[in-house]
């Protein structure tokens, strides 16, 4: 499966149809430090609302780095990480030598999210995190389906998706489109216009206010700038959804929405903890599912 998995994901990304995730991720990789694992540890507790994960399990699907992998095991819940693109997985594989090597509480894997077989294969899990995730698979709907299946009884599901701006969206999406069809070489031409509209008044900000790129290191759950502007610019494909839309889609299915957190409405992600009702049983056909919902 991996293979084929493979496969299909360099055909994507020859076709200008697929960001190259991983090779961000694996620039990434070498700014990961002890503060920024302890900040992705913060971020978990806080929106989980725990102090550990021990004789817990954590579910990691599109593990990118593999930064809240690692946070989530250093918790002390046992890992399954796994995610489409081979060089997310290689560079999840590295965090674990660095980390935890031989550790038999932490696997890694390349499959698909859209594999409605293998989810149902691995079983249920305490925690199931998806940050950022679901909308660049190209089928966001069935995605959000497909892991309705690994969520425990009592479980909590974490999950972060790309805000539906309306006009916005459509422009971002096209610049993504532009940014992935583009030899790599020729991309600072979508990049340099991006960085002064994302960055661009946040910088004067902070020169105003005498604190020169105070917001730029400050980061947000160990993340690094640079690299979220990549992700964000490169990011395709892309799909969006509306907090109410996604609140109705689980809702329909037994989950509780915990913790909400919005980008206000702006582009960017957002935040989402649904607790699954111990009543409630996943949709059988939960893999059919496409299109936005309808909440009236």
């Amino acid at each position: 499966m991996s293979n084929s998995v493979t496969k299909t994901h360099q055909q994507e990304i020859s076709g200008g149809d697929r960001f190259d995730f991983g090779e961000n991720w694996k620039n990434f990789l070498p700014l990961i430090d002890e503060g920024r694992i302890q900040q992705a540890e913060n971020s978990l507790k806080k929106m989980l609302e725990i102090d550990t994960m021990e004789g817990k399990s954590f579910l990691d699907i599109g593990s990118g780095s593999g930064l809240f992998s690692l946070a989530a095991r250093r918790l002390g819940a046992k890992v399954l990480s796994f995610d489409y693109d081979p060089k997310c997985v290689a560079c999840t594989k590295q965090l674990k030598r660095m980390y935890f090597d031989n550790d038999n509480s932490w696997d890694i894997e390349t499959r698909s999210v859209l594999d409605y077989d293998y989810l149902c294969s691995i079983g249920k899990f305490d925690f199931v995190y998806s940050w950022g995730v679901l909308h660049h698979t190209g089928a966001m709907w069935k995605a959000m389906a497909n892991v309705d299946s690994n969520v425990a009884a009592d479980g909590k599901l974490f999950i972060a998706m790309c805000n539906d701006q309306g006009r916005a969206s459509k422009f971002w999406w096209t610049i993504k489109k532009i940014y992935v069809s583009l030899p790599e070489y020729l991309r600072w031409l979508v990049t340099i216009p991006c960085y002064i509209r994302l960055w661009g008044p946040t910088m004067i900000r902070d020169f105003v206010l005498l604190r020169p790129f105070k917001t730029w290191f400050a980061g947000e759950r160990g993340m690094a700038a640079h690299r979220d502007v990549i992700d964000w610019v490169g990011g395709f494909p892309f799909e969006v959804s509306k907090p109410e839309e996604v609140f109705y889609f689980y809702k329909q299915r037994g989950y509780e929405l915990e913790q909400l957190k919005t980008c206000a409405g702006s582009h960017g992600c957002n935040e989402y903890v649904f607790k699954r009702s111990a009543n409630s049983v996943p949709t059988a056909n939960g893999v059919q599912e496409s299109g936005a919902p309808s909440p009236g």
